[in-house]
């Protein structure tokens, strides 16, 4: 398996700790972009994630570890598509995928547009029992199809309730009229925005959120889930969004509380004016890896 050095891995570690044979992580860069429908430039989001990486502190000071020396983080090359678009390209993430988990890798997918967890998600599905899916995101995606393809960036949470429907989505709070029926048809849970804002799941929301999961959890992360006043560089921002200390609280009690198997991180379109949005994505993996990895 290729993977990248010093130069061009996750946090710029040394071979010793960032090899594929050793890893326990596996790092893909998937920097597909077809379907953008507003703000475009999410090929470009695994590169700005993967650079900004670099600058981002080894040691955790929250968990008190070195993560990444513990157990070693491998970024493979990313995936090249070609010409391949929709069904094809999600194949190839699809079979991608599933070789690094048969492989023994925890894998962390970088997008690229939301298109591409449709694919991670049923290479999960397809590895772990009772698996649920955890989906942060400003809109629901939940299209049939959108501006003429199945394979959109709005209808990939649509392509996962074609084999599941253990969805719970967080943060939500645009949607249509139809994805709001979908929703309330197939039983998927969803938190919307305005919902957890005045109270209705009250102080402890994230615990109501966790509640919904079975014990093996895959994450779907679409930055727009953040407030615009943070992450501004993604396709679609929308106002009323969230922070960063309620988001980790919900991801570190996750942790503790349910085996989070693998996760995506999607939609950073990144301006090279305002490199925080890329910085702030690349610690989020990273805490992420650090609250889930055992």
């Amino acid at each position: 398996m290729n993977y990248y050095d010093i130069k061009k891995n996750f946090l710029a570690i040394e071979d010793k700790f960032s090899n594929f044979k050793d890893s326990k992580i596996a790092v893909l860069p998937i920097p597909y972009e077809a379907t953008t429908s507003y703000g475009k430039g999410t090929s470009k989001g695994p590169e700005a994630i993967l650079k900004a990486s670099h600058y981002v502190e080894f040691f955790d000071e929250e968990l008190n570890r070195e993560l990444c020396f513990e157990k070693g983080i491998c970024a493979v090359e990313e995936i090249k598509f070609g010409s391949k678009k929709g069904k094809p390209a999600l194949d190839l993430i699809y079979h991608k995928v599933k070789e690094l988990i048969d492989g023994k890798k925890f894998v962390v997918s970088l997008g690229g547009e939301h298109t591409i967890a449709a694919a991670a998600i049923k290479a999960h599905y397809d590895s772990y029992k009772n698996l649920s899916v955890l989906h942060f995101d400003a809109h629901s995606d939940l299209r049939g199809e959108y501006e003429g393809t199945k394979y959109s960036h709005a209808s990939f949470a649509a392509r996962v309730s074609e084999f599941t429907t253990k969805i719970t989505q967080v943060g939500i709070r645009a949607q249509c009229i139809e994805e709001y029926r979908f929703i309330k048809e197939k039983g998927i849970k969803t938190f919307y925005a305005f919902e957890i804002r005045n109270g209705k799941y009250g102080k402890n929301w994230d615990d109501k959120i966790i509640k919904t999961l079975n014990k093996n959890v895959y994450i779907t992360f679409d930055l727009d889930y953040f407030d615009p006043s943070i992450v501004i560089s993604t396709g679609t921002p929308e106002p009323d969004g969230f922070l960063w200390s309620e988001t980790v609280k919900l991801l570190k009690k996750l942790g503790k509380k349910r085996n989070v198997v693998g996760f995506d991180l999607v939609e950073l379109a990144p301006v090279k004016s305002n490199p925080f949005p890329d910085f702030l994505a690349a610690k989020l993996v990273y805490k992420m890896l650090n609250y889930f990895i055992k």
